[in-house]
C-alpha cells in the first residue's frame, strides 16, 4: 500500500511540476504576458526544470530542495492572484498557486515516509 501511495505521490508531484513550467512558460508567451509578444518574465519558468530530473527518479533530496523552491511560485501566485488588474492574469496566477501548493504537498507527503524511517533507525541506533 505504501509503495502504490509513495508512486501516486511521485507522479502527482511530476505531472504537477510540468504543468507548472508549461503554465509559466504560456502565461509569459501567449496567454497575458506583460508586454505585447511576451517578456523577459519567461525565464521564471527555467528554475524549474533544474529539479526536473530527480523529481522524475524520485531522488529524496531533490524533492527537499525542489518543494522549498516551490514556495517562490506559491508566492508570486497569491501576489500576482490579489494584484493582477488583468481577469486572465489573475486566473492564471490562481492556476500557478494551485500548481505550486499541489507539487508542495506532493513532495513533502512523498519525503514524510522515508524522514519518518530514517527517524525511527536513529532512535534505534541509540538504543
Amino acid at each position: 500500500m505504501t509503495d502504490q501511495l509513495n508512486s501516486r505521490l511521485r507522479g502527482v508531484a511530476t505531472v504537477a511540476l510540468v504543468a507548472l513550467f508549461v503554465l509559466c512558460v504560456l502565461w509569459e508567451t501567449r496567454l497575458s504576458p506583460l508586454r505585447p509578444g511576451g517578456s523577459w518574465m519567461v525565464l521564471k519558468a527555467l528554475p524549474l526544470l533544474l529539479p526536473l530530473r530527480g523529481i522524475v527518479r524520485g531522488d529524496l533530496y531533490t524533492y527537499q530542495w525542489a518543494s522549498m523552491l516551490s514556495l517562490l511560485y506559491v508566492m508570486e501566485g497569491a501576489v500576482r492572484a490579489m494584484s493582477d488588474v488583468s481577469p486572465v492574469s489573475a486566473a492564471l496566477a490562481g492556476l500557478e498557486l494551485a500548481l505550486a501548493l499541489v507539487f508542495f504537498v506532493g513532495a513533502i507527503m512523498y519525503v514524510r515516509p522515508a524522514k519518518r524511517a530514517a527517524r525511527q533507525r536513529k532512535l534505534a541506533g541509540r538504543a
